[in-house]
């Protein structure tokens, strides 16, 4: 059975390559419409960064539209030292020839949610939460009609890469997040600690150019420019690759293990703004919230990649 699923992003080299996963897989995601949200860049780089993807992937019917410019209280925080200026450098790619869409990503998710029944439509959350906060609290009533969150955000064993505390994501709009975390709506959590267990190693970037397509060739560039960009920062030996994680597991769901907990997010200390706080032992006391994703089998997620990229231009 297909599922319907809005796709909420800030395009960024690695939820790029999460969007050509999801646009490779038509039989499994009905992809309603592609938000795009500042953070990683500016949100006019976001969006047209989107619609290049889109025109890359060959399916130009699936809409894109521009959403937040900021977050809801702070000021913007941006990651060019990771994803360059354009927030897709590292590949080159053509101006887009259509267009965003004229309604406000937000409005746009309240649209399509109002009109699918209860739990009929997942998001998939790979940047700031702005835009879906924003949808909850315009129009609480939609709550009952999402699915599923599936969010790539936060950290907790292996810290964050932001702050010591806070992954970038929940870092940038850390109010957003806790109106997401407390909606009563299901979330699934692909945090830090999984993520930095993805890497990509010179040899899985090989296997993607050896398609001998475009969409392969361009996802290895993009994931070799932030291997180059965040090796010595982020202390690893290969580009993690973040967000294609939230849609493999809605691909491929037996790739992963988690575990159901409870999740606050903090929005007031200086020191641990946008850390994502797990109860893993239920001192709070508090209703788990999240389902949070705690291990990868990381070669099945290439494998899954590799072959799904292969069917794209």
């Amino acid at each position: 059975m297909t599922r319907k699923i809005i796709i909420d992003t800030d395009p960024g080299q690695d939820d790029a390559v999460a969007m050509l996963l999801a646009l490779a897989a038509p039989d499994e995601l009905d992809i309603l419409g592609i938000v795009a949200v500042a953070g990683n860049v500016p949100v006019e780089l976001t969006a047209r960064n989107a619609l290049k993807i889109v025109e890359l992937s060959g399916r130009t019917e699936v809409p894109v539209y521009a959403g937040a410019a900021r977050p809801l209280r702070r000021q913007p925080v941006t990651a060019e030292a990771v994803h360059g200026k354009t927030g897709l450098d590292g590949a080159s790619l053509p101006e887009p020839t259509i267009a965003v869409r004229p309604t406000h990503g937000a409005d746009f998710l309240i649209g399509a949610l109002s009109v699918h029944g209860p739990g009929e439509v997942t998001i998939c959350a790979l940047g700031p939460l702005t835009d879906v906060a924003l949808a909850l609290v315009k129009a609480p009533q939609i709550a009952p009609q999402i699915k599923e969150i599936v969010a790539m955000g936060g950290a907790h064993l292996g810290g964050g890469n932001i702050t010591p505390a806070a992954e970038f994501n929940i870092f940038a709009d850390p109010e957003a997040a806790d109106i997401v975390f407390g909606a009563g709506v299901p979330v699934t959590l692909v945090p830090l600690d999984v993520t930095h267990r993805v890497l990509c190693t010179d040899a899985r970037l090989a296997a993607l150019r050896a398609l001998g397509n475009h969409a392969g060739a361009v996802a290895a560039d993009l994931m070799g420019f932030t291997g180059r960009a965040g090796r010595a920062r982020e202390r690893l030996a290969a580009p993690p690759l973040h967000d294609p994680c939230v849609i493999a597991h809605l691909l491929q769901p037996d790739l992963f293990e988690g575990t159901r907990v409870n999740i606050v997010i903090e929005t007031a200390s200086e020191l641990t703004v946008g850390m994502t706080v797990v109860d893993f032992w239920e001192v709070t006391e508090r209703a788990p919230n999240v389902d949070l994703l705690t291990d990868v089998d990381a070669e099945g997620l290439f494998t899954l990649l590799t072959e799904r990229l292969a069917r794209l231009p």
